[in-house]
């Protein structure tokens, strides 16, 4: 999503260094006001705004046919989309877990797949994915982040096969796994989110849209698969 937090940061670096990016959200109207600002601003990049639901898998072929057609195909995919439950199991609601389960999980898998066939096609074999994942992919560090955590557990195991299976078929594409901690961004709107943090320092979009940059820098044979940030002092954190 880059309508906001993390994914509207990225846009917003990535066109500041000259990239092409296409944005995918389903708030159209953030999406083109972003554009228009970073249009404004003469930025030397450009911003595309794009809609798409992420839990549509039809919105997401559309998009990579248009970036296919009109633009020659995409080199760098950030896989940012994401959406936040807490609660316990016991009171669990099956509709709030198909939402991870869509956006956190399967998106992250069908863009992953729509991008690496684009890539073959045009058999490029230098291209950069990044999936942004969370702490609790890591640790689980609230009982009720119970579906959560699992849904970042997944895309973490996900990242590692993936880049297993590029290495397999000697493919440079390098796969980041980004794990911020608590980022202050509108994914805990709405939810019980900000009562779990309450008292927890966290961090900016802004930090987790510069290692992405950083990473984009990095040298043809430097792959930098994991990346776990956090705030200070850290409160959640692997030890």
């Amino acid at each position: 999503g880059a309508s906001s937090g993390i994914g509207a940061a990225t846009a917003r670096a990535l066109v500041h260094h000259g990239l092409v990016v296409v944005g995918l959200a389903r708030r159209e109207d953030r999406l083109k006001q972003l554009a228009e600002e970073l249009s404004n601003a003469e930025e030397p990049g450009k911003l595309y705004p794009w809609k798409a639901d992420l839990r549509k898998e039809e919105d997401i072929l559309a998009a990579f046919s248009w970036v296919e057609s009109v633009l020659g195909g995409a080199d760098v995919l950030v896989n940012n989309a994401g959406v936040f439950r807490a609660g316990n199991i016991s009171e669990g609601i099956t509709e709030d877990w198909r939402t991870l389960l869509e956006v956190n999980v399967l998106a992250v898998a069908i863009c992953t797949r729509e991008f690496l066939r684009s890539m073959d096609k045009r058999h490029n074999i230098n291209g950069h994915i990044f999936i942004i994942n969370s702490i609790a992919g890591h640790i689980p560090g609230h009982s009720k982040l119970n579906m959560y955590s699992g849904t970042k557990h997944a895309v973490h195991a996900f990242s590692s096969c993936l880049r297993k299976e590029l290495a397999r078929k000697n493919s440079t594409i390098k796969v980041t796994n980004v794990s911020p901690g608590p980022v202050s961004t509108e994914i805990f709107d709405g939810t019980n989110g900000r009562e779990l943090l309450a008292g927890i320092p966290i961090l900016e979009s802004e930090d987790i849209a510069a290692v992405i940059v950083q990473s984009l820098g990095t040298s043809p044979v430097n792959q930098i698969c994991e990346v776990v940030m956090n705030s200070v002092p850290t409160v959640h954190g692997m030890y």
